[in-house]
């Protein structure tokens, strides 16, 4: 799905996408009981509610820094900040941004994408076996992608078929997202029909949807 940042919102939940009202795609990660493990900031409001020093609520990015893309609206910038806490992005004004923690895809650099997601522990390895794979992507003309695939892949092969299917050479940067039986998407055609991927059917808390 192809958006505006402005139009983006990040939003605790608790269900399959299939079963939300809104349309979207699965958001950072989750541990048991719902607590949110992956930064899901708003205007400098964890989506989960609570304080941004909070853990477990999308203030922090818990147990590593990790690539944290972040939609600065005051100065109209994107950019992928490696941190842990929210509080640690740099941003223009703290109540005019969003930001959405994950794994660097680093699209710019072939060459260290696989140690820097290493460092940042993506869940099986940067050579892990094939699983369902979600993404948000931004190009230089301020476009922003939500990405999920419909069939399984490693990250390389994810990361590889974004760089040659979505922004014709224009993408800039973007993260990986929570995957295997969270990658879920809720959209709808240009003709009106609604488009599920469902996962394994499992309930995820959190999620990247629309104002």
């Amino acid at each position: 799905m192809k958006a505006s940042p402005n139009d983006i919102k990040l939003k605790a939940i608790s269900s399959n996408l299939k079963n939300q009202s809104n349309y979207g795609i699965n958001g950072g990660f989750f541990g048991s009981g719902g607590t949110l493990l992956s930064i899901a900031v708003n205007n400098h409001v964890p989506a989960g509610g609570g304080s941004i020093g909070e853990l477990y609520k999308g203030a922090v990015n818990v147990g590593y820094a990790r690539g944290t893309l972040v939609w600065d609206a005051k100065a109209s910038k994107y950019s992928v900040q490696v941190v842990k806490w929210a509080s640690e992005l740099n941003v223009s004004d703290t109540s005019n941004y969003w930001a959405q923690g994950g794994i660097s895809m680093r699209l710019s650099s072939d060459s260290t994408w696989k140690s820097q997601a290493t460092a940042e522990n993506i869940p099986g390895g940067v050579n892990g076996t094939t699983s369902g794979r979600s993404a948000l992507v931004y190009n230089s003309g301020g476009n922003i992608w939500l990405v999920v695939t419909n069939t399984t892949c490693t990250p390389e092969q994810f990361r590889t078929a974004i760089k040659e299917k979505i922004g014709s050479g224009t993408l800039v940067d973007g993260i990986f997202l929570d995957g295997s039986g969270s990658s879920q998407m809720k959209a709808q055609t240009s003709t009106g029909q609604i488009v599920d991927v469902t996962g394994d059917g499992r309930t995820v808390y959190q999620m990247v949807t629309f104002k």
